[in-house]
């Protein structure tokens, strides 16, 4: 039996390595390379060529919804895992939208990560642990579409990637921090801050820095241990 590729996308090299050790140890299946953020993502698929990319949502340089589009235009054939902090039915709606298979919390089992691996390497879908053929993900598409409404405009716009500091920022509010306090602990200015803010509202089409951290947590775009102080 031939042996499917997986690669790994995340950010976090301690849970790169416990997840190449589960899968490596899973028959059938052979971990062919890792990558950090998006932009390595794109790179390593088009070098490596893997049959499933493990993609983390929450990633530098492009964010994990970017890649997959990405290489879901550039290899249609490569299938994508999603994995994410947050668990979440909109997030889920616009994974499978952009290309992913499946889409699973990171506290997914070992049994069911690998078991959904093989079956997206078939052209199946899982969501929810539910199993899907293309007719069947088309028509749950479909209905998922009618419960979001209008999310389906400007689906870029909505996963538009913050900058490094901005999403350092943006990990601060949600510990509650003021302008003032964000400027401190950076070392940058009161106006630099206020600046930044500007662009991360308007990133994310919130209205304040409330909305932004809610928006941001439910997305996994700031992981809930990011906003507890040391």
């Amino acid at each position: 039996m031939k042996e499917i590729k997986v690669l790994i996308v995340d950010d976090h090299p301690v849970f790169r390595d416990g997840l190449r050790n589960v899968l490596n140890a899973a028959e059938g299946l052979v971990v062919i390379g890792e990558a950090q953020d998006g932009a390595d993502a794109l790179k390593a698929t088009q070098t490596l060529q893997p049959d499933v990319v493990i993609m983390d949502i929450n990633i530098p340089v492009l964010n994990g919804m970017q890649a997959t589009r990405q290489i879901k235009s550039s290899h249609p054939d490569v299938k994508v895992i999603m994995l994410t902090a947050y668990d979440d039915d909109e997030q889920i709606f616009h994974a499978i939208r952009t290309g992913a298979s499946a889409y699973y919390p990171k506290d997914v089992s070992p049994e069911s990560l690998v078991r959904t691996i093989q079956y997206v390497s078939q052209g199946k879908y899982v969501v929810g642990e539910q199993l899907m053929n293309q007719r069947e993900i088309e028509r749950w598409l479909a209905d998922a579409s009618e419960r979001f409404g209008g999310l389906l405009d400007d689906v870029d716009e909505k996963f538009r990637p913050l900058s490094p500091r901005e999403t350092e920022i943006l990990k601060l509010i949600t510990r509650g921090l003021s302008n003032k306090e964000i400027a401190y602990t950076l070392g940058i200015s009161h106006q630099t801050v206020k600046n930044h803010m500007t662009s991360i509202l308007r990133k994310l089409d919130v209205e304040d820095r409330t909305q932004a951290a809610v928006f941001a947590l439910r997305r996994g775009w700031v992981r809930l241990q990011d906003t507890i102080s040391d």
